[in-house]
């Protein structure tokens, strides 16, 4: 019996399995953290994507480096590939990310971050899921099609972009802003960047983003005299707890997203005394708020910022406020829009599962391409290890995604 170019493909994508093994066990083992995050940047992990892509036959292969004097080569380093399909006019684009986060308290890694482990199933290390699983797959299925010759229903277009987990300014938002002309308003576009274990959650929408920094000025003083001083960092404590009312200032809900209301977590605390017998005359701290998108964030930064005047009048102390990251909610992607029923369609065939749109309290750079008008889902299957320690990626998962795409790519 002839086998269908749906079949021919899948059964490809299987037998590549011990070469995406390979392929995510080389990207875990370069550090690619960001200068933001005290790291090297993207240059290595971009460099053996290039050499990679030509050895293994991708012929329309494009660097778009954004210029970044925080690093040694002085550019943050954007792959963009291309495989033509029967229509020109039309591609699917995949985008995942090359920079990874640092590994954090390594006492609490079961195994080095940057040295992959192949164990029951899984391939443990920094970046694993998040976001080489994407990469990977997104080349294993664009390699399917090259080594079968099949050609794909319209074009298939690979981004591995910087700068994603720092802001994206030397990433996507550099490639929209310079490059504009390699997106198209119909094409489709996966982010493969966030998922549920059982592949059922297509994101659609992202909460709005704020990020905010507080250094709490006291005066520093002898712990034994402590009424000669200023203790900032109990001043600090104080608005920790307090901003806690948040949650009930901003108490909507909104079941499309989990969790379906806004979240205000305090999360970096910066050193402030070395020393015990010290009062420390400064203090920092961070807030994490990820606000549905039905409330303004500058009227989030207001009321944070009167209940900092409050702790300054009640502790005697000063409190400056700046963010690290502010972002308004995007528009979301319509449920109807083409992208989710194609992946709708594909996760079905291949995990069996009803997906379903979503929205999310994380940040990806869908959120990017949704304010320039473009129609865009997230999607991949994660046991949402992101961020943590023994950070791993499921083989499975790594190549069941990649047939999904495939299918994407092949729909008329």
């Amino acid at each position: 019996m002839q086998l269908s170019e749906s079949d021919i493909l899948l059964k490809k994508i299987s037998e590549f399995e011990d070469e995406g093994i390979a392929l995510m066990k080389d990207l875990i083992a370069i550090n690619a953290v960001g200068p933001a995050n005290d790291g090297p940047g993207e240059a290595e992990i971009a460099a053996y994507l290039n050499a990679y892509l030509n050895k293994t036959g991708f012929s329309k292969i494009y660097n778009y480096p954004s210029a970044d004097s925080s690093v040694a080569t002085g550019e943050r380093p954007n792959i963009v590939i291309l495989i033509d399909g029967q229509n020109t006019d039309k591609t699917l684009w995949i985008l995942s990310h090359t920079d990874i986060v640092p590994a954090g308290d390594l006492s609490i890694w079961e195994t080095d971050p940057f040295t992959p482990v192949v164990r029951d199933g899984k391939i443990f290390g920094r970046g694993s899921e998040d976001n080489h699983q994407g990469s990977v797959s997104s080349i294993i299925m664009a390699r399917a099609f090259l080594e079968t010759g099949i050609k794909p229903a319209i074009n298939i277009g690979l981004v591995f972009m910087a700068d994603e987990e720092t802001g994206s300014e030397h990433g996507l938002t550099y490639l929209i802003n310079n490059h504009a002309e390699l997106f198209k308003k119909d094409d489709l576009i996966i982010i493969p960047d966030a998922g549920e274990p059982d592949a059922s959650m297509i994101e659609v929408a992202e909460k709005s983003i704020l990020w905010i920094k507080f250094k709490t000025i006291g005066r520093q003083v002898h712990a034994s005299t402590p009424e000669q001083g200023v203790n900032a960092f109990r001043a600090a404590s104080n608005l920790v707890v307090k901003l806690e009312s948040l949650h009930q200032t901003y108490n909507a809900r909104d079941e499309v997203f989990a969790p379906p209301l806004s979240t205000f977590e305090p999360t970096k605390k910066e050193s402030n005394v070395p020393n015990v017998n010290t009062i420390p005359g400064d203090d920092v701290f961070y807030l994490d708020c990820r606000i549905l998108p039905e409330y303004d964030i500058e009227d989030a930064l207001k009321t944070v910022r009167k209940m900092a005047d409050d702790i300054e009048v009640s502790h005697h102390v000063k409190i400056e406020i700046s963010t690290e990251q502010k972002e308004q909610a995007a528009p979301a992607t319509a449920v109807t829009a083409p992208i989710v029923t194609l992946l709708t369609t594909a996760i079905k065939q291949v995990y069996g599962v009803e997906a379903k749109p979503q929205g999310i309290g994380g940040g990806t750079v869908a959120a990017i391409f949704r304010r320039e008008g473009y129609p865009v889902a997230v999607w991949s299957t994660l046991d949402d290890l992101a961020h943590q320690p023994n950070e791993y990626c499921k083989i499975s998962n790594m190549i069941n995604d990649a047939k999904v795409f495939a299918l994407c790519a092949l729909s008329r």
